[in-house]
């Protein structure tokens, strides 16, 4: 029996750094399509779903998503943890991945290591990237997470914290104490009793920045779709070779500060 995984991309207009990016044109297609196209095409994945809002700055891209034929969901302008729920529970989902819809070159082949991940060591939540105080090894904006809808509604059940509602998963890994398995992965059991996963890359690249929530990141992005003429089949090593071949690429964002797990959304606190 296969397993029904169903992708779900998280995004929304009223981003507070970049208002509108999702919709924003990289080489001829929004953002959010980028993202869409490219989650679509991980092995493992049985659907892919966007998941935005209820909110009416968000009627152009259910607009957009239902001219394109892209399934997509409404929910909490701040409960991304509802929002992800309630789409998973919809969809029958047994495992969801969660990607946000920042993050243009996104790569199938890392979403199916996470998924396999999950699958094959029987977790409950795995992962390519955590927050600090651990360490990322992938490049900022190839974010992977998963986890089994079993443990997703009892987050969603029990997790009360902001931070817990607006990004979704931590509820999961909070608390945990990582232990290195091998070159490429850390496990560990969380405070809560959660099994967690942590994947790595063996080459640190984990300060690269390769997701869209400034000016200056859209215009990185629009210049790495320019060397591919707008394809979306390159993988995020052919990116990786490309920013190396080209560096002055890497400074036209090298100046953006990475938002944390501590940052949430000030309007939903109101």
């Amino acid at each position: 029996m296969s397993v029904r995984v169903i992708a779900i991309i998280q995004g929304r207009m009223s981003s507070s750094r970049l208002p509108g990016k999702i919709l924003a044109d990289i080489a001829g297609q929004p953002m959010l399509q980028r993202v869409y196209i490219r989650t679509s095409r991980a092995a493992t994945v049985t659907e892919t779903i966007f998941a935005t809002t209820t909110d009416a700055t968000d009627d152009p891209v259910a607009e957009y998503c239902d001219f394109s034929g892209i399934p997509f969901t409404r929910g909490s302008l701040f409960d991304v943890l509802d929002r992800y729920y309630q789409a998973a529970k919809n969809a029958k989902a047994e495992v969801v991945v969660r990607v946000t819809a920042d993050c243009p070159v996104i790569d199938p082949a890392l979403i199916d290591d996470v998924v396999k991940t999950l699958l094959d060591g029987e977790y409950d939540f795995v992962c390519n990237r955590l927050p600090p105080p651990w360490h990322r090894t992938y490049p900022i904006g190839l974010d992977v997470e998963a986890c089994t809808f079993k443990v997703l509604a009892k987050a969603w059940k029990a997790a009360k914290e902001p931070q817990h509602r607006e990004h979704a998963m931590p509820y999961f890994y909070e608390g945990v104490e990582l232990t290195r398995q091998s070159r490429t992965l850390e496990t560990g059991v969380s405070s809560r009793g959660f099994k967690v996963a942590l994947l790595h890359h063996i080459t640190d690249f984990g300060d690269y920045r390769w997701t869209v929530d400034t000016p200056e990141d859209l215009e990185f992005m629009r210049q790495v779709y320019s060397r591919f003429d707008g394809r979306d089949d390159f993988s995020w090593k052919e990116v990786l070779d490309l920013v190396h071949d080209e560096p002055e690429l890497m400074d036209i964002n090298a100046g953006v500060k990475h938002k944390t797990l501590k940052d949430i959304d000030k309007r939903a606190l109101k």
